[in-house]
């Protein structure tokens, strides 16, 4: 018989708070913040309404061994922030690539915790990546900030689908090549 063994994910440190592994535990700060139109629209997969059960599936998901993303809440509880301030995550791809999501709760807007959440997961690198990609929705700007702010170059223009608009929505990609 084989058991189940989740793979190991790093706490990673920043100067005002701690990225750490999702727990069960986090369900009810995630809906509460994924629930808000204003984050669902600003990503691909979240939906609005949230559906009863979406975040209890997408942290069970997040904590199989076989995932094929890493994801992070961003805890400001040692610095009395808040216990959960958003989420940022990294999601392998191949050669030596992965791409990075992230989304923060409304009232840490324009306090510079998404720059310092990406910029703690590109200094920490746990994929080992060589290059990071990462796409924004083109009327969100300050996610956009948040990319350039980290050293990432604009890649060009596509489009995604986003569950909470119901319609594809364009974005702009871009890339940070990781010196090891």
């Amino acid at each position: 018989m084989m058991l189940d063994q989740v793979t190991p994910q790093p706490t990673i440190q920043a100067d005002r708070f701690v990225l750490r592994p999702l727990r069960k535990s986090d369900a009810g700060l995630i809906s509460m913040y994924a629930a808000d139109d204003r984050v669902a629209r600003g990503t691909r997969s979240i939906p609005h309404p949230l559906p009863p059960g979406t975040t209890e599936a997408f942290i069970d998901r997040s904590t199989k061994a076989d995932r094929t993303e890493d994801v992070w809440v961003i805890d400001g509880k040692a610095t009395d922030l808040g216990e959960m301030l958003g989420i940022v995550s990294l999601e392998r791809m191949d050669r030596g690539q992965s791409e990075i999501f992230f989304w923060v709760a409304p009232a840490f807007w324009g306090t510079g915790i998404a720059s310092a959440a990406v910029k703690a997961l590109i200094d920490a690198n746990p994929h080992g990546a060589k290059t990071l990609f990462a796409e924004v929705f083109q009327d969100n700007l300050g996610s956009a900030r948040v990319l350039t702010n980290c050293g990432f170059t604009y890649l060009g223009d596509a489009e995604a689908y986003s569950v909470a608009r119901k319609s594809t929505v364009p974005t702009w990609t871009y890339t940070l090549k990781i010196n090891s």
